[in-house]
Parts: C-alpha cells; sequence; structure tokens
C-alpha cells in the first residue's frame, strides 16, 4: 500500500492514539474531527479526546487486566496513555484523570504535531483512494453510519450507554460520609455515602416509581451490561443495587465499626478535589427526578449537581464478520475501523485499538509485515474477541482474564497467577516493541506542518 497520506475520522481516544503512531513514524495525517462545528448529544467541548462517561480510565494494578493492558500500551510507546498519567488525580488503585486536562494536553500534542494536521468538519469521504481509519466512535454522524453500512452490508448493532451525575465536593454532607477504598486497598480517596435500610428502602422505591426519558421509535432498549442505567438494575430486584454500584462489601463504616446495609462511591473528577463523580450511577432519568431521587441519599440531600446523567445511542459494527485482526476491513484495500467501533468497552481498549490500526496501517504503506498480539497479551485478546467470536452474538466487551489464554503451572494464590499472566505478557510486547521501534532518529515533530 502506498500513500503519502492517511485519512482519520474522529479526533477521540483511538483516532488521536492512531494518529500519534502514524506520525511519529513519518507518515502524514489528515485528522478529521466534526466538533465544535457539529455536535454530539454527549460531547460539550470540541476538544480532542474528550472524556464523556467517566474519569477512570481503571485499574493501574497489575494483576487486573485492565492494569495489564495499561502496561502493554506503555511499553508500545501509547501517547494517550502516557498523557493519562500526567494528568492523573488521586482516585486509589484506579488511573483517573482531570478530565479538562487530560483532553487539553492531548489537543495540543495532536495539532502540534508537524505530520498531523487536524480538520474540524465531518467525514464523509469512505471511498476515497488512500488508507483511512474509521475511528469516529459510538456517536458516529448519521451519514458517516450509513457510509458504513452500505460498505459492510448489513445494519449496525448498537447500544445505549449511559452518564453518571457529578456533585460539587462542597455541596456533600461531610459528617455523614466516611473515606474510604473498598477493601482499604488504595489511599481511601472515594468519599462513602452509607445508607441504612430505611434509607435503602425509601430511595430503591423512588428509583422504581421514576421515569427515564423516552427513547426514539426505532430505537430498542439493547444496553451494555457493564453500564447498565441503575434503573433498569433496580428493576431487576430490591437487592439488585446491594450487589452492584451500592454494594457495601469491603467497606467499614469507622464512624460504627460495621459494614453499611448499602452505600453510594463518590470519586474525584478532577485534581483539586473540587468535583465527584457518582461511581456506577449512569442513569436515563430525566433531569428533574435525577435530582429529587438522588438526594434521598443522606449524605446528598443539598447536592449540587454539575452535570447530570444523561443517555446516547453507542454504535458499533459486527466486527467478527467485517475485521481481520489488523482491523482491516475484508475486502478492502486499505479501509481500517479502530475504538469503540470495533466491539471494545472502555477508554483504555479503545486506545489499544487505535494503537493497532495506527500500527498496522503504518506496516502496510512500509511494506512490512503487521505486528502480531498473541491471546497472551491483552492487546491479542481483545483482538481474537472481536474477529472470532459466532456472528449471532457478539457483544462489546472489556478486557477481562477470561479473554486471555489460560496459564500452565500451580501457583499459591490468584494474585501470585496473575502476575505471571502479566509478567508473561510484558515479555512478548516488549519482543513486539522492538520490532516497531522508530530506528531513524527525526526532527522535532512539533512546528507548524510542511
Amino acid at each position: 500500500m502506498a500513500s503519502d497520506e492517511v485519512y482519520i475520522a474522529g479526533g477521540g481516544l483511538a483516532g488521536c492514539e492512531a494518529s500519534w503512531q502514524l506520525a511519529k513514524r513519518g507518515i502524514k495525517v489528515k485528522l478529521y474531527e466534526m466538533r465544535p462545528e457539529m455536535m454530539t448529544p454527549a460531547h460539550t467541548t470540541g476538544d480532542l479526546a474528550e472524556l464523556v462517561c467517566s474519569n477512570s480510565l481503571k485499574s493501574r494494578d497489575q494483576t487486573t487486566a485492565p492494569g495489564m493492558l495499561k502496561a502493554e500500551l506503555n511499553a508500545l510507546g501509547s501517547l494517550l496513555i502516557s498523557i493519562a498519567g500526567k494528568s492523573s488525580i488521586p482516585a486509589g488503585t484506579a488511573l483517573a484523570v482531570d478530565r479538562k486536562r487530560f483532553s487539553r494536553i492531548v489537543t495540543r500534542e495532536i495539532s502540534e504535531n508537524r505530520n498531523i494536521k487536524v480538520v474540524r468538519e465531518e467525514f464523509t469521504d469512505i471511498d476515497s483512494h488512500r488508507p483511512i481509519i474509521i475511528a469516529s466512535g459510538p456517536l458516529t454522524s448519521e451519514r458517516l453510519s450509513t457510509q458504513l453500512r452500505d460498505l459492510l452490508g448489513s445494519k449496525h448493532l448498537y447500544f445505549y450507554d449511559a452518564i453518571s451525575p457529578t456533585v460539587t465536593a462542597e455541596s456533600i454532607d461531610m459528617k455523614k460520609v466516611f473515606k474510604a477504598s473498598r477493601y482499604d486497598k488504595g489511599e481511601g480517596y472515594y468519599i462513602n455515602c452509607p445508607l441504612n435500610k430505611e434509607e435503602y428502602d425509601n430511595f430503591y422505591n423512588a428509583l422504581l416509581r421514576s421515569h427515564p426519558f423516552p427513547k426514539w421509535e426505532f430505537e430498542d432498549d439493547k444496553f451494555f451490561e457493564g453500564c447498565l442505567p441503575i434503573e433498569e438494575l433496580a428493576a431487576r430486584g430490591e437487592d439488585a443495587l446491594r450487589f452492584g454500584p451500592m454494594k457495601p462489601v469491603g467497606l467499614k463504616d469507622p464512624r460504627t465499626g460495621k459494614m453499611p446495609y448499602a452505600v453510594v462511591q463518590l470519586r474525584p473528577e478532577d485534581k483539586r478535589g473540587k468535583l465527584y463523580n457518582m461511581v456506577g450511577f449512569q442513569t436515563r432519568l430525566n433531569h428533574r427526578e435525577q435530582e429529587e431521587v438522588f438526594r434521598l441519599i443522606p449524605a446528598l440531600r443539598e447536592a449540587e449537581f454539575v452535570r447530570l446523567g444523561s443517555s446516547h445511542r453507542n454504535t458499533y459494527i459486527n466486527s467478527p464478520r467485517h475485521l481481520d485482526r489488523t482491523l482491516l476491513v475484508k475486502g478492502t484495500d486499505g479501509i481500517y475501523i479502530a475504538g469503540q467501533l470495533v466491539g471494545v468497552e472502555g477508554y483504555v481498549e479503545s486506545i489499544a485499538m487505535g494503537l493497532v490500526a495506527g500500527l498496522s496501517v503504518w506496516a502496510a504503506i512500509s511494506g512490512k509485515e503487521p505486528p502480531y498480539f498473541p491471546p497472551t497479551t491483552a492487546i491479542g485478546a481483545l483482538l481474537r474477541y472481536i474477529t472470532t467470536v459466532p456472528d449471532g452474538s457478539f457483544q462489546p466487551m472489556n478486557i477481562n482474564f477470561g479473554l486471555i489464554d489460560s496459564i500452565k503451572g500451580r501457583y499459591k494464590s490468584k494474585k501470585e497467577k496473575r502476575l505471571a499472566y502479566y509478567r508473561r505478557s510484558i515479555k512478548e510486547i516488549e519482543v513486539i516493541a522492538r520490532a516497531i521501534e522508530i530506528k531513524r532518529k527525526t526532527k522535532s515533530s512539533k512546528g507548524n506542518r510542511d
């Protein structure tokens, strides 16, 4: 594949990572981002890589699958994981970021790269005779979505994704909370709002009586299991929330010395600790009822909601039918798809798919073999999942150890076994990292585009 420029649709996590991987290898990129000229139902700014659902990139612990995936991306030179580290805020063992700082740094790094030209308009040139990476995300515009459907010959699958509310720290009743991380892991940066049985029952019953925003006529309720709106979860039974986002297990209220009946965890949204996100409280409730119901939580009776929950349709393709392990659309000569569109769920997973797409296009342009990620690695396990599961049962998936090839041997504990997974993965990733290493030093990438 010969080309002097690559088009990338979408300035989200995957699009920015793919752009960076290509640009630092000397390949010109034209990155299309329709915001702020054309906004989505979930975004509020025109910044690149804006985070809309949560500010957490999940665990950094190397004995967890998300931690293992981050370590792999670090070893491979991921720009966005590096920036996440620079913009991180205290959140126990999780990697949480200051959203605005994170997006600002990404926007600056991408915009100032001489090999990347950011074009602020909707991408509609899918038939272009050049390499293309479509990383337009779950909120792909209608025109591009139609072109994708025509290209793939089948309708998209989709699910709803809901956003949790955010409150100001000063509006939380600190006399009715305690700070701790579950099982005392990390440094206890979560604010925990305990409820007794009576308080929980009042909250639960009010939630059941509430009304979500109506869906469009053409939409069905296909929620991703890992991101269910809280009202959908509550409908499954009166204890469903206590086994889900309101579970008290692993938390002890130091004022009573006992585990609460139920608890709502608040996670810091920004580095200054001025904003807190209601963990696991994704919702489709109308805004008036959100405030009424959530203020039944004792510590949030006077809460100031700076962002209420909302919902939007997330789009993804039937990847096992349409993509190979390089993320190339089968039957095309240079159209790749990356990010959440391929059926991965989560920020870090999207970054990983952007990195893979960028390296795949670089290899194709350079006449090299694309890097092979074995399923003993987190990246390889994700790629295997989205390209081999049966068509009829394909749903978005986060990285987890169930996707990764098992490891032989006996281990004293689960932690020891998972450390073995991690060491095996990093050993294999380092081989790939050496193979894709940039041999020739180039001039500074920053400055005006040539």
